[in-house]
């Protein structure tokens, strides 16, 4: 990166580390899902709708942060929307019933919503031309970086503080904001946009024109998220009830296979920009399928642990890939709004996951791991069909 200037390597810092709190954030939350619902005396299936509102409502984030920074800039709603979400996080601590609790990370995930869109955007446009591909998969990669920290401050300090507590050390990226007022500029070009008064474009027109583009990435984002929170929302709590696994032993694992995470989607984001974008998710999504039976099949927690190690590898591979490729399918003068927006559209209607793979343990007695290789399985292979069948001819139509 000896090339970057100090301006890129500012935005796309301030991108992906704004991203990797935001994951932060959200996975707090699926840590502790078991003890919100002893303190407020209810079933985890109950504290799980939590989990999926907070998906659920993502898009309308992604279209209120997206059209906003389409119209004002991508640095200064990135500042709002990470206010927003942090102190949403910290509200959530004091909840005093589960209503409440339910209500906050409803609003919370309409903040958090806006982030991918906006921060992606904000990466993509500054970064030098060449190095795309990498940035693409180092800013997804800080979704499991986020899941790594939340892991690790899960493992050492849950038991001392418990969960209350640890919403409120989400509140921290408000810090975050501080930096990019002062040391990130705004998006080149988005400035350029701004010249030639091209900021204010009406976007129905733009999805009318665009709509089996816009159909197929839809479709496509929502066996993506699903092939995502498959293998990341239960796994936890697959490991605490279905193995009885201490909390020191699952964040040891956790911590490994987001690990792994980090580095399958930087590996994958940099080698699309030698293969193709569509071929680098079509290898990584394909080799996830070998790694289901140790993933979460296996008795022993270093079998486990390596099993999940080398599926959140490709997983997450497979995602690297993703940020730089919606950004290049978009058209121009949406790339804030657009790619996010479908992109929370896909959480939208993968946003029953938790749900459902809590259903279908129930009705296999307990039996977690066949919900998880079930969603991740069926999600690895219809992806891979769609890149195979897709065409960048078609589909730009």
């Amino acid at each position: 990166m000896t090339q970057w200037t100090a301006k890129q390597k500012n935005a796309v810092f301030a991108a992906v580390t704004s991203w990797t709190l935001d994951a932060f954030d959200f996975f707090i939350l699926v840590f502790v899902l078991k003890d919100i619902a002893a303190s407020f005396n209810v079933t985890v299936q109950e504290v799980s709708l939590a989990v999926f509102l907070t998906l659920a409502v993502r898009p309308i984030g992604a279209l209120i942060f997206g059209r906003m920074a389409e119209k004002i800039g991508r640095k200064p709603v990135l500042i709002i929307n990470i206010v927003i979400f942090s102190i949403l996080e910290a509200a959530s601590a004091f909840a005093p019933t589960l209503f409440i609790f339910i209500t906050i990370r409803c609003v919370y995930g309409i903040a958090m919503g806006g982030i991918w869109g906006v921060a992606s955007s904000l990466a993509l446009e500054t970064a030098p031309k060449e190095s795309r591909g990498f940035v693409s998969g180092l800013f997804q990669a800080g979704y499991p970086a986020g899941y790594l920290i939340a892991a690790i401050v899960y493992g050492l300090l849950f038991s001392l503080i418990g969960w209350e507590k640890l919403f409120i050390i989400g509140s921290l990226p408000i810090l975050l904001a501080v930096f990019i007022w002062f040391k990130v500029e705004e998006s080149p070009v988005w400035l350029t946009s701004k010249n030639e008064h091209k900021t204010n474009v009406p976007l129905l027109p733009i999805v009318k024109k665009h709509w089996k583009l816009c159909l197929y990435a839809i479709l496509l984002m929502t066996c993506f998220n699903f092939f995502s929170h498959g293998t990341q929302d239960v796994y936890p709590t697959f490991l605490e009830k279905q193995h009885g696994f201490e909390p020191h032993v699952v964040s040891i694992i956790a911590i490994c296979y987001n690990i792994a995470s980090i580095l399958g989607g930087i590996l994958f984001g940099s080698l699309s920009a030698k293969i193709g974008r569509r071929k680098a998710i079509i290898i990584a999504a394909l080799l996830s399928l070998p790694a289901i039976p140790l993933w979460a099949f296996a008795t022993s927690s270093i079998m486990l642990g390596i099993g999940a190690f080398f599926m959140q590898f490709m997983v997450q591979g497979a995602w690297g890939v993703v940020p730089v490729y919606l950004n290049e399918l978009m058209p121009e003068n949406t790339r804030a709004v657009l790619p996010g927006f479908i992109y929370q559209l896909g959480n939208l209607l993968a946003s029953v996951n938790l749900t459902l793979q809590v259903y279908i343990a129930n009705q296999t007695g307990g039996n977690y791991g066949i919900a998880l290789a079930v969603v991740a399985g069926s999600a690895a292979i219809i992806i891979s069909l769609f890149m195979f069948f897709s065409s960048d001819r078609v589909i730009k139509q």
